[in-house]
């Protein structure tokens, strides 16, 4: 395998091919533009061929040149990205957490509050995923997932076992006074869960009960509506918060088959902070 060049010259190489321009290239190096004309030159020769045709005022690529630069940029963007997934994000900053907006709005938001008051100082940040991804191309930290856990070379911790109960708006879960009452209200579906209305229906004898029916890809939306009166959706026992939004007026539920679970990348290790946050969220588990 031949030497690659160094380093500094492909920077030099990739700032000016994708600029266009010595001077730009090196305002982004902070170094002059006669270094990167000289990283150039000195570039050129190792290879034995020119990669810019030097204007007056302007520069271009040569044929090999432009065939060169995706090749330089992309062994630089998967450099990055294997640093990102070994040693994870830069050591100031803040620990970010991905998780489902249901997720993020039932279970993660009190802990995540009770965590900033006890440690203000340690900068925090959300985002949102809705399904499982990995962990590149991100800088996170942690993230909670939704299944059977089935996800190799990610640590797992599983935040118990949960079930599945109707829920409603308070003023409807009233009028609902066994589950029989069900009939000719609409039934909230998640998409992609493995359990849902057909498991608890058969489960409280209801199976031919009829009923309305509205689909949502989201746990979120159903139960947005559900909060809003618009119909009952079916929630994980661990996801149902404030009696004034959202009430469960039955004490059936279905043993859920998935589970939320805590991860984070098993060749990075946590960062102090991170580690205190993933700590925290252990410990508020019941």
């Amino acid at each position: 395998m031949a030497r690659l060049p160094p380093v500094a010259w492909l920077q030099a190489f990739e700032a000016a091919g994708r600029t266009l321009s010595f001077t730009r290239a090196g305002e982004e190096l902070a170094v002059t533009q006669s270094a990167i004309s000289q990283r150039i030159r000195m570039l050129e020769a190792r290879l034995g061929q020119d990669l810019f045709i030097r204007h007056a005022r302007s520069l271009t690529l040569t044929e090999a040149g432009r065939a060169w630069l995706p090749s330089v940029q992309d062994a630089f963007d998967r450099l990055a990205h294997g640093t990102a997934e070994v040693f994870g994000p830069e050591p100031d900053a803040p620990v970010t957490i991905r998780a489902t907006p249901a997720i993020q709005q039932f279970w993660l938001a009190p802990r995540l509050q009770s965590f900033h008051r006890q440690q203000p100082e340690t900068p925090l940040r959300v985002v949102t995923g809705v399904w499982a991804d990995d962990f590149i191309g991100e800088d996170v930290d942690l993230e909670i997932r939704y299944g059977a856990g089935d996800w190799p070379h990610l640590v797992q911790q599983s935040l118990g076992t949960d079930a599945l109960t109707p829920v409603c708006a308070p003023a409807l879960a009233a009028t609902l006074t066994a589950p029989s009452a069900l009939t000719g209200h609409t039934l909230l579906h998640t998409a992609g869960f493995t359990v849902g209305w057909p498991d608890w229906l058969d489960a409280a004898g209801l199976s031919e009960m009829p009923a309305r029916h509205l689909w949502c890809d989201t746990q979120s939306m159903t139960l947005r509506l559900a909060a809003q009166g618009c119909g009952i959706a079916l929630a994980h026992r661990g996801l149902v918060g404030d009696p004034q939004i959202l009430v469960a007026p039955f004490e059936l539920a279905c043993p859920a088959r998935q589970q939320f679970v805590l991860t984070r990348p098993e060749r990075r290790s946590l960062r102090p902070p991170a580690e205190r946050f993933w700590n925290h969220l252990l410990a508020t588990i019941d």
